[in-house]
């Protein structure tokens, strides 16, 4: 074992794959991704693909590869898509099934971590627009 624990999950981040609406992306595509950057496997614990089935990445006591200097307090959730067709400006283009996958599932963790803050990749000083929306709006709804 080459990793500590996560002790404290003070943060639920919200990511997107940086991929069109066209693309059929899935979970095992992000792994081969971030393998092939080197990485030991996917960077997010959890990716909610286009029709909003939930794949699980890395497990949850594993530190992610998702969010810079916030990797051992947080959890990661990607959503496939984020890239309009020409596959370079940000579009929030993600689906009513991905919007309600990803609001079940921090409601979970909510439940478990009360204290953590969900939030964009972009809110933790990320410089893109990653995840395409602004997740602390959408939260509190």
């Amino acid at each position: 074992m080459n990793w500590k624990p996560i002790k404290s999950v003070d943060y639920l981040v919200v990511h997107c794959s940086a991929t069109r609406p066209s693309q059929e992306v899935t979970a095992e595509d992000i792994e081969l991704w971030h393998r092939r950057r080197g990485w030991a496997g996917i960077g997010y614990h959890y990716v909610i693909e286009r029709d909003g089935v939930l794949k699980q990445g890395r497990p949850d006591d594993r530190p992610g590869a998702h969010a810079r200097g916030f990797n051992h307090l947080s959890l990661g959730f990607c959503l496939v898509g984020g890239l309009a067709e020409d596959g370079k400006t940000p579009q929030n283009n993600f689906t009513l099934e991905q919007f309600d996958t990803l609001r079940n599932i921090l409601e979970y963790y909510k439940t478990h971590h009360p204290e953590a803050e969900v939030l964009g990749h972009r809110d933790l000083g990320a410089n893109k627009a990653c995840p395409c929306f602004d997740v602390r709006e959408w939260w509190a709804r």
